[in-house]
């Protein structure tokens, strides 16, 4: 039988240590110094997305959690009058949650949606971020349901082979109009 020498053992074991330490530091490092752009361009994505669902929004006041998890902020026209509200909301879809900013106008209408993030298929549940399926949304109020093969009314014509993450984008939309119904004091239904 052969002797184990310590040596053997300890090399790799300090070797391996090391590797590990110098590793960390340069993730360390690199957080350091990419943390305040990763954050300035999600702000920049988020102001982004807000002009594009509430497009007369000039200015926005500050966000704000409902109980319900939903947050929102007000938006504003360039004299500062109050115009309609930007929500986030999110609801489970097929591949987890998807993620909506919703824009609803000062009477109740949905002016746009955006996907702000989804863990769709894709090629599917992914085509949610077209421009097609998010225009099915503008102009419509109240609560919504996902149809097949209609997109008039109260109806939101689904994504073909993705009807999951059809009702999922439609259920976050439907949260944010309930937000809104419950700070806007009113029941705007249709």
């Amino acid at each position: 039988m052969k002797k184990i020498n310590v040596k053997d053992i300890l090399v790799p074991a300090i070797a391996l240590l090391l590797f590990c330490l110098v590793a960390t530091a340069l993730l360390a490092g690199t957080n350091m110094i990419t943390r305040d752009k990763i954050a300035a361009n999600a702000v920049q994505t988020e102001i982004a997305s807000r002009e594009k669902v509430l497009p007369a929004g000039k200015s926005y006041g500050e966000v704000i959690t409902a109980d319900n998890g939903v947050s929102y902020c007000v938006g504003y026209d360039a004299d500062g009058k109050e115009i309609g509200y930007v929500f986030t909301s999110g609801a489970k879809g097929y591949g987890g949650t998807v993620s909506v900013m919703v824009g609803i106008d000062a009477e109740g209408t949905i002016t746009g949606i955006e996907i702000l993030s989804h863990s769709e298929t894709p090629g599917l549940g992914a085509n949610a971020t077209k421009d097609d399926f998010k225009g099915r949304f503008v102009g419509k109020s109240g609560i919504l349901s996902v149809n097949k093969n209609s997109n008039e009314g109260q109806d939101v014509q689904a994504i073909t082979a993705a009807t999951i993450t059809s009702n999922a984008v439609v259920n976050a939309v439907n949260l944010a109009t309930e937000t809104y119904n419950q700070i806007a004091g009113g029941e705007n239904n249709g």
